[in-house]
């Protein structure tokens, strides 16, 4: 499993990178066709109520699939833009089963 990080106008939290592999590990156990994941984290300075970005995105056989989500700390950005690419994941995987 490869994640790489990229913190765009945020300082690089340790922490943060270790909860969201934490996160992405559980979906590389389940789904064995994921080769690695890009993830940036953001801060929107517009957006005072939300403004922590994070997106992801999954590099797989085939097209690859992004999630994002804006909310208003990382770890629940995380949470979100993860559960995002779990549902992506699901229809991906039913398409294998058929052919």
């Amino acid at each position: 499993m490869t994640v790489n990080f990229q913190y765009v106008g945020v300082d690089v939290s340790e922490t943060l990178s270790e909860f969201t592999k934490e996160k992405l590990e559980k979906i590389f156990n389940r789904y064995e066709f994921l080769i690695s994941a890009e993830v940036h984290f953001k801060q929107d300075e517009k957006d005072h109520d939300a403004g922590k970005i994070c997106n992801i995105e999954l590099s797989l056989p085939g097209p690859r699939i992004f999630a994002t989500s804006n909310e208003r700390n990382f770890e629940v950005s995380v949470r979100e833009t993860i559960s995002d690419l779990e549902r992506q994941l699901k229809k991906r995987k039913e398409i294998y089963k058929t052919h």
